[in-house]
């Protein structure tokens, strides 16, 4: 239902799933073996599967240990890298140009951290005329509760709850868990 003319395939999206990024998160070995079972389902597929890293000059200095996808994960040199420096990933980087290259109108995300990269992204994608899945149980955050934000799962469940019935002329949201994801 996208609103992109001639984009009609769906590509995974792996937001930030970089060390520095999960290394406190909630439930982080759950999330990431989601995040495999849906790259293999993907890959088996031939769904495009891009990848989004985060760097920043405070928390995720590029080339740094915290910078590195995680090791569990395993991207391959034929799926796209996509290098961001802002929340939506779609700002000021290449995302848009690649997906339109792969004819993506469409896309499953999945990363960390939910309140932040993954709602500006998913936002990003919807605003810019994608549809956009978020796998209800493949994306986290850390605990930021000494700063007075709810618990992470809370967070986790209200990102879910809210973006279960987000939509726009032409485009929609919604949620799906990991073992119902289609690609089609």
């Amino acid at each position: 239902m996208t609103t992109l003319t001639g984009r009609p395939h769906t590509a995974l999206l792996i937001v930030d799933v970089q060390n520095g990024s999960v290394s406190r998160a909630h439930n982080r070995n759950g999330v990431i073996a989601n995040i495999n079972t849906l790259l293999d389902k993907a890959r088996t597929e031939s769904v495009p599967v891009v990848w989004v890293q985060h760097s920043d000059d405070e928390h995720l200095l590029r080339d740094t240990e915290d910078w590195q996808i995680v090791p569990e994960l395993d991207p391959r040199e034929s799926e796209p890298l996509v290098h961001k420096r802002y929340s939506d990933s779609f700002e000021s980087t290449d995302l848009e140009q690649r997906l339109a290259e792969l004819g993506v109108g469409r896309l499953v995300v999945t990363g960390a951290q939910t309140d932040m990269c993954i709602r500006a992204t998913l936002h990003g994608a919807l605003v810019r005329g994608y549809d956009a899945t978020l796998v209800e149980d493949a994306h986290t955050t850390e605990d930021l509760t000494e700063w007075g934000a709810p618990a992470p799962e809370q967070v986790i469940a209200h990102t879910n709850l809210y973006w279960a019935d987000e939509h726009a002329p032409g485009r929609r949201g919604g949620i799906v868990a990991t073992k119902e994801v289609t690609f089609d």
